[in-house]
């Protein structure tokens, strides 16, 4: 239990310390929730699952703080109050359902989905900043046509492929 406390305290403070956001497409979140159930229908890993629950989360608070700065609510701790809330709308439920928490389905000692979720929040703000700071560097504009969807997507479509061979390495029982 300390474990996995530790790690969603550590995720939530990286996502936190993160520097302001930019603009993020609803495609990237679509395409997320599209994984999500596709991975849970063929019966994919919690392992693999989690990354997709881990980017769509990341993309609904990149969302969130982007549409309270459009309309300029600004309040002190705002982005991490944003973060909390959003991995708390996300994780709870799953806890709360029997998804997280299973003794049995851990990896390393750790609850695979989770472990997952962390995985791929990381994944997908690093591919969200990288397009941010590539499309700054190239005057604004991305290199090419629906970059910005593709980046932080096929980042967590390469860590799903590695992803599911650990899961066939390390099963959960």
């Amino acid at each position: 239990m300390n474990r996995r406390l530790f790690l969603s305290a550590a995720t939530l403070a990286l996502l936190a310390a993160a520097p302001g956001a930019a603009a993020q497409c609803p495609l990237c979140a679509l395409a997320a929730g599209a994984g999500i159930g596709i991975a849970k229908k063929f019966g994919i890993d919690d392992l693999v699952t989690g990354l997709w629950v881990g980017g769509l989360t990341v993309a609904f608070i990149i969302w969130t703080i982007n549409w309270l700065k459009k309309r300029k609510i600004h309040f002190k701790g705002r982005d991490l109050l944003t973060t909390v809330l959003w991995y708390a709308m996300m994780i709870w439920p799953l806890q709360w359902m029997g998804f997280i928490g299973h003794p049995l389905n851990t990896i390393f000692g750790y609850d695979r989905l989770l472990v997952g979720i962390i995985f791929g929040s990381i994944a997908y703000y690093v591919a969200h900043d990288r397009y941010q700071a590539l499309k700054k560097r190239n005057g604004g504009h991305a290199w090419f046509p629906l970059q910005k969807v593709l980046w932080p997507v096929g980042s967590l479509f390469l860590l799903s492929i590695v992803f599911y061979f650990i899961a066939k390495r390390f099963p959960p029982f």
